[in-house]
C-alpha cells in the first residue's frame, strides 16, 4: 500500500464508505488524507484497488471525549467542579505551577456566579487535601478568578473607530476586546508565576488596570470570558492556553431573559433592554455557542 499523504487520528474511530463494501482485492493502491476536522477528528481517505482503480471515499470520526457535569441544585453542580480541580491541584507544590482553567458560555449563562462560587469551595477544601497547612493557620487563597471583562477596550478606544455609534452599541463582541492583552497576562503568568491584570469598572463602563492580583501562591486560576474557547486569531492562542476548558450549556432563550432582566435591572427601559438583547446580545451568544464543541467539560445550567 502506496501512502500519498498521513495525518494521526486517534485510534477509535468510527468509518463509514460510500459502498457496502470494497471492490476486488483487499491490497490497496492508494491513501490519501482529504481533510481532517479538529472538533471531530473527520478523516476522509480515497483508496483504490487493483481490480477497481476508482475511487472510494471512506469517511473516518471521531468526536472529542467530553464530561458532562449536572445536579439537582447549582449548589451540587459547584461542589463537583471544586472536587474535580482539588485532588488534582493539591499536589502542586512548585510555586511557577497553575492550572488553568477556561470557563466560556454565552452572556446569562452565569459565567461568573460559576467561577466564583467553585473558587470559594477550592479555597476551603484545599486545606483538607494538603496536609503541609498548619491546623491553627489560616491558609492563604490558592484559587482565584481572573475575569475577561477587563479586557474591554477603552471608550475611548471604541469612540477613535471609523463608526462610534455601532462600535459603542455592539460593545461585548468579539472586536470590542483586547484579546492580544489577555495572552499576554496568561503567557506571562504561565511564565513567571505572577500577574496583575485589568478588572473593568461597570460604573465608569472602563477597565481598571492592574487591578487583580494573581500570586505565585494561587494554584487554581479560573478564566472566565465570552470568548475564551474562540478558535479565530488570538482567541485560538488563548484557548490553547488552558489545561481545562469548560462551558456552561444553558438554553439560549433562558440566557437572553436573564440578560434582558439585567439590563433592565441597570436602568435601561424595557424596550431599549429588548433591543440591546436582539441587536447585540443576541448574536454574541449564538457566537459563543459554536465554540461549545472545544470544551472538555459541559456543565448543564439549571436555573438559580
Amino acid at each position: 500500500m502506496e501512502v500519498s499523504s498521513f495525518s494521526t487520528v486517534p485510534s477509535r474511530l468510527h468509518c463509514s464508505s460510500n459502498s457496502s463494501s470494497v471492490p476486488g482485492s483487499s491490497r490497496f493502491r492508494g491513501f490519501k488524507a482529504h481533510s481532517w476536522d479538529q472538533s471531530l477528528f473527520h478523516v476522509q481517505l480515497s483508496l483504490r484497488t487493483r481490480k477497481n482503480p476508482r475511487n472510494l471515499i471512506i469517511t473516518c470520526s471521531q468526536k472529542r471525549d467530553v464530561t458532562v457535569v449536572d445536579g439537582s441544585c447549582m449548589d451540587e453542580i459547584y461542589d463537583k467542579l471544586a472536587e474535580r480541580l482539588v485532588p488534582t491541584s493539591a499536589s502542586m507544590f512548585s510555586p511557577n505551577v497553575k492550572r488553568l482553567v477556561g470557563l466560556a458560555g454565552p452572556p446569562g449563562a452565569g459565567k461568573s456566579t460559576l467561577a466564583n462560587e467553585v473558587v470559594r469551595r477550592v479555597n476551603r477544601l484545599w486545606p483538607q487535601k494538603a496536609s503541609s497547612f498548619d491546623a491553627e493557620v489560616n491558609p492563604p487563597d490558592v484559587a482565584i478568578v481572573l475575569p475577561m471583562d477587563g479586557f474591554h477596550l477603552y471608550r475611548s478606544q471604541l469612540d477613535a473607530m471609523e463608526d462610534p455609534k455601532e462600535a459603542h452599541a455592539r460593545r461585548g463582541a468579539p472586536w470590542t476586546f483586547d484579546p492580544a492583552l489577555l495572552l499576554n497576562c496568561l503567557k506571562k503568568l504561565r511564565n513567571e508565576g505572577s500577574v496583575y491584570v485589568p478588572s473593568f469598572d461597570h460604573g465608569v463602563g472602563d477597565p481598571v488596570e492592574e487591578d487583580i492580583f494573581v500570586s505565585l501562591q494561587h494554584k487554581v486560576v479560573i478564566v472566565e470570558g465570552n470568548y475564551i474557547l474562540l478558535e479565530e486569531g488570538s482567541w485560538k492562542d488563548i484557548s490553547d492556553m488552558f489545561d481545562d476548558k469548560w462551558f456552561i450549556d444553558v438554553n439560549l432563550d433562558t440566557a437572553m431573559q436573564r440578560v434582558e432582566n439585567r439590563h433592565i435591572s441597570t436602568g435601561k427601559p424595557p424596550d431599549v433592554a429588548k433591543w440591546r438583547v436582539d441587536y447585540n446580545d443576541r448574536p454574541n451568544a449564538e457566537l459563543i455557542i459554536k465554540s461549545k464543541s472545544n470544551a472538555d467539560l459541559l456543565i448543564r445550567s439549571i436555573n438559580f
